[in-house]
């Protein structure tokens, strides 16, 4: 509560800098020309929308941002006093790629620009806002995304923000917006999320604005520098620079200081730095940042390859579509972002796998067909394949020996598609939700999630006593929920419940161990 208090003292005293000092040093700008080589632009792109309110009523999940059908989403952009509008994307609770984006010429002598995002879901009954922050609030004002870009060193400040900052944590990361960041995860509070960005146009298009070039990182703002990694640590300058700024302040001056933790032209030892802890050093962060990966927030990649069809008319061993958008939805919520590689990637590592009835597995792993897998599709042969330290590996069989799911490793594990075809005909049961809880369970393994309640084998029916026992633990580690419900328990209802969100350690993977 302390550092709430503090956190929001110091957030009312900045915005206080802002209107105040900002705002005189902004009028001493009026005849700075703040890129003299173009004609200044600012685009803010939308790239991506989930609806983040799916609850796990079994065969009847509910989306409750429209309780007639999927969501219609729109967005509107606001830069400084020119308004834009999306087109409807009707009746989706997923938009991967909108291509959309809004674009206003700005004055070059003002050093601030004020933007607000807002996401709409239209209706006949009236169109309403969705929430996409920490507002804390009931009223649809309180979900208006207010930000502050600067054309100096184009990054942004506001409703989000890049961490550090002196007013807190963003918990949903830089470029990301999460509507659950109030808490709000199993309520009605129309939560989405949204991925985007906002940047100027510069005369060489490497996308570093030319005050920064000029005055922070003495390069040449008439030279594209993309790629370049003079100090050579592993990452270049177009990701120390986006990842890296810090908005620091003078309190002599009583004003903000552009400054940036990471310096291009300075070795610094991003292969042991991980701010966001999730066990992605930030040379890897970079290798990823083609797939999404955000190093002010926490990545969960996880590499799947599914078995072929059978020559006799075995069904194919695919993961629904529909499971791994609760997949995505579940832990996204939480703000651990899911990455899931099917091989719909480009440059994706995932293989179809040859089918076979029957894939074994010893707990020694000695002569398992699994480790064969695991050999052969995910490290291509190479022990030291990078991708090892940053995916996990959850491969997707016909059937296996052993069980229809397992970890067979600190970092792999199996789900049988014939075994769970099978649970999933039960009429109280979804097929999506049965193959996206067996897929979270085996990789809550691979994450460290153990306490008493995990695959307890006397829980799985109301009839054995520790079903009762552990009915507060409500997740899928529990065997009481599995099949029911896609999500890990957060420890808030008290005796025999665990905070599965807040216990699991993301490096565990990368342990070494068989």
């Amino acid at each position: 509560m302390i550092k709430k208090i503090i956190g929001l003292f110091l957030a009312t005293l900045f915005l206080f800098m802002t209107m105040s000092t900002t705002t005189a040093n902004l009028n001493s700008l009026d005849l700075e020309d703040i890129d003299p080589l173009v004609d200044l632009s600012i685009t803010v792109e939308i790239k991506q929308i989930r609806s983040l309110e799916k609850t796990d009523l079994g065969i009847f999940p509910i989306d409750k941002i429209d309780l007639f059908s999927d969501p219609d989403f729109y967005v509107k952009v606001i830069i400084n006093d020119g308004e834009f509008t999306s087109p409807v994307w009707e009746n989706t609770k997923y938009v991967y790629d909108p291509q959309w984006s809004a674009t206003l010429d700005v004055p070059d002598d003002k050093e601030f620009v004020n933007i607000t995002i807002q996401l709409w879901d239209s209706n006949p009954q009236g169109d309403r806002l969705c929430d996409l922050s920490d507002n804390y609030g009931s009223l649809d004002e309180t979900h208006d995304i207010d930000l502050s870009y600067n054309l100096k060193t184009g990054h942004w400040s506001g409703d989000d923000w890049l961490n550090p900052f002196w007013g807190g944590i963003d918990p949903s990361g830089y470029g990301r917006l999460n509507g659950c960041d109030d808490n709000s995860y199993y309520q009605n509070n129309r939560d989405c999320e949204l991925w985007f960005d906002i940047y100027q146009n510069d005369f060489d298009g490497d996308g570093i604005p030319y005050w920064t070039e000029v005055n922070a990182f003495n390069t040449d703002p008439t030279v594209d520098n993309t790629g370049d990694d003079a100090d050579k640590d592993g990452v270049p300058i177009e990701w120390e620079y986006k990842w890296g700024y810090f908005l620091n302040i003078d309190w002599e001056n009583f004003s903000w200081i552009h400054d940036w933790k990471y310096d291009p032209l300075v070795w610094e030892d991003h292969e042991n730095m991980d701010d966001d802890e999730d066990g992605l050093d930030n040379v890897e962060e970079y290798l990823t940042s083609q797939w999404g990966s955000n190093p002010s927030c926490k990545d969960l990649f996880v590499e799947l390859d599914q078995m072929e069809a059978g020559p006799n008319g075995e069904a194919a061993s695919l993961l629904p579509e529909g499971s791994k958008e609760l997949l995505r939805t579940a832990y996204n919520k939480h703000n651990l972002v899911y990455h899931l590689d099917d091989g719909s990637w480009e440059d994706s590592g995932s293989e179809m796998i040859p089918f076979d009835t029957e894939t074994t597995m010893s707990w020694g792993n000695q002569n398992s067909e699994l480790m064969e897998i695991y050999d052969e599709y995910f490290l291509h042969g190479d022990p030291d394949n990078w991708r090892r330290g940053v995916f996990h590996y959850g491969v997707l069989v016909y059937q296996c020996s052993v069980a229809n799911g397992n970890a067979f490793g600190s970092n792999r594990y199996q789900i049988s598609s014939n075994g769970l075809s099978e649970k999933a005909k039960l009429p109280y049961l979804n097929r999506d939700i049965v193959f996206a809880s067996a897929y979270m369970h085996e990789c809550g393994h691979t994450l460290n999630i153990y306490n008493p309640g995990v695959d307890d084998q006397n829980s799985k029916f109301p009839w054995q006593l520790n079903w009762w026992k552990w009915r507060p633990y409500k997740s899928v580690m529990n065997y009481g929920y599995m099949f029911l419900m896609v999500d890990y328990s957060d420890g808030s209802r008290g005796l025999n419940d665990f905070d599965d969100w807040h216990d699991m350690d993301l490096t565990f993977f990368d342990i070494d161990f068989p």
